[in-house]
């Protein structure tokens, strides 16, 4: 099974760790998943946000 990675450097995903691994974002299972990284990992911070949030009321 192939790992999939996004390359915040140059906006590009990658077929396994091509690059240096501080400039990758993953693994994710799938191509489509890896080109989403940006918008997944934002929407995971939110979730975070929420959850930390409503632990401190």
């Amino acid at each position: 099974m192939t790992d999939w990675y996004y390359n915040r450097k140059t906006g590009e995903v990658e077929e396994g760790a091509q690059s240096l691994r501080s400039e990758l974002d993953g693994p994710f299972k799938t191509r489509e998943d890896a080109s989403r990284a940006p918008e997944i990992i934002a929407e995971r911070a939110r979730q975070w946000a929420a959850e930390d949030a409503a632990e401190d009321n």
